[in-house]
């Protein structure tokens, strides 16, 4: 199942620093981590990671992976990480969106209600 996610407003911009952005290329041998502390959610590799920030849903990468404890670098609090390479794409919903802890699974359907957000980075309206 496609999982949902927020980036939290004032980690924003160090989110976008981090790279492997939407029309960006990437080394494909480097990993990007979204870390969660929870229950690990029902996800598979090459399902979708969707990212909300700033009110809105801002796109999406492909699932490389989901990582568990176990590298000495791993923050204390968080028990598994979902894990992408790249391949982010930029879109949105017509709704605007509350970020959220934790992670939710896709409330919307892809085909019908997701569109092109040229936008994404800086907030842009839907």
């Amino acid at each position: 199942m496609d999982v949902v996610v927020t980036v939290p407003q004032h980690r924003w911009q160090e989110w976008l620093a981090e790279g492997a952005l939407p029309g960006e290329s990437f080394p494909p041998d480097v990993e990007y981590y979204w870390f969660g502390s929870g229950n690990l959610p029902r996800i598979a590799p090459s399902e979708r990671v969707y990212i909300v920030a700033l009110g809105r849903v801002r796109g999406h990468a492909p699932l490389v992976r989901v990582a568990t404890r176990g590298e000495p670098w791993w923050p204390p609090k968080a028990k598994w990480a979902l894990v992408r390479h790249g391949g982010a794409v930029a879109c949105t919903i017509p709704e605007a969106n509350r970020g959220f802890q934790g992670y939710r699974y896709r409330w919307w359907r892809r085909d019908i209600d997701e569109r092109p957000f040229p936008d994404w980075q800086a907030g842009g309206s839907v």
